[in-house]
């Protein structure tokens, strides 16, 4: 099985940002205050890198179609609507939460950060599982425009 290189490269930046998160609120738990800053920067970058990778993909190469059988393609598109909303929601709670800690507005901060942590666990799960179902378990459709893929065009 040959899997695409920047799928495969920006998923693994999104789970080595969720593990990082994950060490970096042990870390806060821990009374551990510099390693837990140090740690989340990790985290954001991490992210950012994500980011660059994916929207550099989706603008010069496009995205993938789902490629699996058509009965569950509904499903399919459902729960990738679920992932994209999760991961914008993700992203926006992610810099204000990021935004908090660096003004020292740490009652705010500590609010935020469990949510923030929580749907970015779930984001970086759904993520991976978006790309299984692309490059792994089914063979992925057609490479085209962002829209086109998650209408199913």
């Amino acid at each position: 099985m040959s899997l695409p290189i920047l799928p495969t490269i920006s998923t693994t930046f999104i789970v080595l940002s969720a593990i990082t998160v994950a060490i970096g609120w042990w870390q806060i738990k821990q009374r551990k205050i510099e390693a837990h800053k140090k740690t989340m920067f990790t985290a954001a970058v991490f992210a950012l890198i994500f980011f660059i990778i994916y929207m550099s993909r989706t603008i010069f190469v496009g995205n993938t179609s789902f490629g699996g059988p058509d009965d569950i393609k509904i499903y399919y598109t459902l729960f990738l609507i679920f992932h994209i909303t999760l991961a914008t929601t993700g992203a926006v709670f992610g810099l204000v939460t990021i935004w908090t800690g660096y003004k020292e507005n740490y009652k705010r901060h500590r609010r935020l950060g469990p949510i923030t942590s929580i749907i970015w666990f779930f984001t970086a799960t759904t993520g991976v599982a978006v790309y299984l179902l692309l490059y792994v378990l089914y063979k992925g459709g057609e490479t085209t425009s962002v829209i086109k893929a998650i209408l199913g065009l």
